[in-house]
């Protein structure tokens, strides 16, 4: 796979023109990212219960790149469940069209290595929210992108009755990985009480990692931002971008040097 940090930005419609992509997930913050570009796809939340063990995992990046992960893998095994054998008839394979590309993602917040994910209730926010006041803290999404490996076979000239791959039971041997994550660092300003309790009585809290949302009205607290914002509230869109180019090399900015405007002297 090509460098995704040596590449020009692509247009994310070109790169996933015709292709069927799924986000596996119901924030509406990546939803309204994604359709932004002007991307269509569809949204199929994930069920999977995101009750890993924090302990088990090195550093915060690593928890929140394996959820997106397994929260991608309970979407692809539902929507993927039924992949064409040798039996199947040619008749029925132009009706199958499972996704070409599955998006995961999971967003936490971190400080002094101790993850923060959404709040329980209001007073588990204004704890949250206490132990960020005045501090710097990482924002980290990590994302996973699938692509089935049997849909792959079912596009190649030379494959028209592809057999589903032999792994069964292993969900990660049908589908290709691309596994990464983003951090952003934020620094709140030192949060009055009234502040706090205005700001979690809100209601705003209580559906984000960390019991804030840049966005909106939880933007006001920061005083500093380092990194990509959309990766804060949800969705690194520019890294997503350039990993999906490099999973599909052969699609290019497709215009000529020569009509490509002049850069500035």
């Amino acid at each position: 796979m090509c460098d995704p940090f040596n590449m020009e930005l692509v247009p994310l419609t070109r790169l996933l023109q015709g292709k069927r992509v799924v986000l596996a997930s119901s924030s509406p913050r990546r939803r309204d990212i994604l359709s932004s570009m002007g991307l269509q796809f569809e949204v199929v939340p994930s069920h999977f219960q995101e009750s890993l063990e924090k302990v088990r995992f090195l550093a915060p990046p690593e928890y929140a790149r394996e959820t997106a992960k397994l929260k991608a893998l309970e979407v692809a095994s539902g929507l993927c469940r039924a992949p064409p054998t040798s039996l199947t008839p040619p008749s029925a394979l132009q009706d199958l069209h499972p996704p070409d590309v599955i998006i995961g993602a999971d967003t936490i917040v971190a400080v002094d290595g101790v993850i923060l994910e959404k709040p329980k209730d209001k007073d588990d926010a204004y704890r949250m929210l206490r132990r960020l006041s005045g501090q710097q803290h990482s924002v980290i999404t990590g994302v996973a992108i699938l692509r089935p490996l049997w849909r792959r076979q079912l596009q190649e000239p030379s494959s028209t009755c592809p057999e589903a791959p032999e792994a069964e039971g292993d969900p990660e041997a049908e589908v290709e990985l691309s596994l990464f994550h983003e951090e952003t660092r934020v620094t709140f300003s030192r949060l009055s009480e009234p502040l706090l309790c205005e700001y979690v009585e809100s209601g705003e809290p209580l559906d984000k990692a960390g019991a804030y949302g840049l966005q909106a009205r939880g933007g006001a607290l920061a005083e500093r931002v380092e990194g990509d914002f959309f990766n804060a509230v949800g969705f690194p869109l520019n890294r997503c971008i350039r990993e999906l180019a490099a999973i599909f090399p052969d699609v290019g900015p497709q215009v000529p040097v020569s009509q490509r405007p002049a850069t500035p002297q």
